[in-house]
């Protein structure tokens, strides 16, 4: 408490919240500061770290093309054409996982890609073949430019969208929305998934494809700006992103002279499913926090991501480096009968919303997410505030309109998370834990402090000028 001349004493409370509510019930006011020392451990580190000649201007130009990259929808094509995928290649969200440790919903979406591919009969088969591994290649979607939601599992016959930021020279590639339920990124492989992969490769693919070369390209970026305005956090709620998409390509659909039947089907899956913009705000974010990579010196996370054992970061000043940890249970909603017993561990690339300041960062402008991953609307708008804790710039483009139009928490700095405790939030799906399951429910998760610790011993081993 400290007195200034003759003025009332003003009190700063520093995490003490019993004296704090004491005095605040005898009207006396409080500012209260949400005080934490650093994570143990971090000190030596830290202060490598910040007084590194190079990380004020790297993460400078790190924000700047982050805040400066576009993303525009400029084709649809199969995984074997976009990325090159042979048969046995495949690709999973998250850091590198082996068919050994891989959780049962990894397990389950390669099962049914092997499937999908017709290098299995049955799922024993694929299990077989997966186990033995000849002939098999399980590499990230991180390592192709690409990302891939909950398993993240993509064969060479998998449609995709393609995307590139023209300020920043970039691309980036994600499959196309299933939808939700027992679908295969949840680790479902049941012949209903199959059959809707099919349909999707034979229909669904050729007529975007059609539509988005007929139409340009659409504006990604721009959709994502007006979605956040009309409630869309762009991980978890995407339902205006993808009527807006629906506006912008429906009438090259029409115009695509694909069977009306078909363009019917079409219009009717993708109004249908609310997540469908989902697979395109992904690569999005990727384009941006991409185009952050490769700068030494700076302590801007460029990826994070879960393949349902570990989970994962990226950082802008040690290029390729994984930092890992075992991946937390997300906490929420369970669909049905299912419960928290039947929840697996963290899963998906879909954090590259919130590592790009969406998603679970922007919870304030989205505050109907809270019916479906749990919490309360002071939840959500408390997220979002403390999300800008540990952040180094906010995004314009990304306006919260509650916190009077207060852009997006964008640039999450390790120096910060170590410096505060404070770990990103996301808010997630929650796939079931045994292989062939599906989805089971919604929730929100947050990852391992030691991937933060990790990656701020790296940089400090790296520093230079201290």
């Amino acid at each position: 408490m400290t007195r200034l001349l003759d003025a009332e004493p003003v009190v700063v409370a520093a995490g003490v919240d019993v004296l704090a509510d004491a005095l605040a019930d005898q009207a006396v006011p409080v500012t209260r500061v949400d005080w934490r020392p650093p994570v143990t451990g971090t000190q030596d580190d830290l202060t490598r770290v910040l007084r590194d000649s190079r990380r004020v201007e790297a993460n400078a130009a790190a924000i700047a093309r982050m805040l400066r990259s576009t993303a525009a929808l400029v084709d649809v094509k199969p995984a074997r054409e976009a990325l090159g995928l042979q048969p046995g290649q495949f690709l999973h969200a998250g850091p590198p996982i082996s068919w050994e440790r891989a959780s049962g919903p990894m397990r389950g979406a390669l099962i049914g890609a092997l499937l999908l591919e017709d290098l299995a009969a049955t799922a024993e088969d694929a299990e077989r073949i997966l186990a033995a591994g000849d002939g098999i290649s399980l590499e990230p979607c991180h390592h192709h430019g690409a990302v891939g939601p909950m398993a993240g599992v993509v064969s060479p016959s998998m449609w995709m969208f393609e995307l590139v930021d023209e300020a920043n020279g970039g691309r980036s590639w994600c499959t196309l929305n299933e939808g939700l339920g027992k679908v295969l990124r949840y680790g479902a492989y049941g012949p209903e998934v199959v059959e809707r992969l099919q349909w999707m490769g034979k229909v669904l693919g050729p007529v975007l494809r059609e539509a988005v070369r007929r139409a340009g390209s659409v504006d990604i970026k721009a959709i994502l700006s007006q979605m956040v305005q009309m409630g869309d956090e762009g991980h978890n709620r995407n339902r205006a992103g993808t009527l807006m998409l629906l506006r912008d390509l429906l009438p090259t659909v029409v115009e695509s002279g694909a069977d009306a039947r078909d363009v019917a089907a079409v219009a009717r899956f993708v109004g249908g499913n609310d997540h469908f913009f989902l697979n395109l705000a992904m690569p999005a974010c990727k384009l941006a926090t991409a185009a952050a990579r490769g700068l030494p010196g700076s302590t801007v996370v460029t990826a994070m991501a879960r393949n349902g054992t570990d989970f994962g970061i990226q950082v802008a000043g040690t290029g390729d480096s994984w930092f890992t940890a075992p991946a937390e249970t997300p906490e929420g909603l369970f669909l049905g009968a299912y419960g928290p017993a039947d929840a697996n561990p963290d899963i998906g690339d879909s954090a590259i919303t919130e590592t790009a300041g969406l998603g679970g960062f922007v919870m304030a402008a989205a505050p109907a997410i809270v019916r479906f991953v749990g919490g309360s609307v002071p939840d959500a708008l408390r997220t979002t505030r403390e999300m800008y804790e540990i952040t180094l710039a906010e995004n314009d483009a990304y306006a919260v309109p509650i916190l009077d139009f207060r852009g997006a928490p964008t640039g999450i700095d390790v120096t910060a998370v170590a410096r505060t405790g404070i770990r990103p939030r996301i808010n997630t799906g929650i796939a079931g834990r045994e292989a062939g399951t599906g989805q089971v429910g919604a929730g929100l998760v947050s990852p391992p402090t030691e991937c933060f610790t990790q990656a701020l011993g790296a940089l400090a081993r790296t520093t230079s000028g201290t």
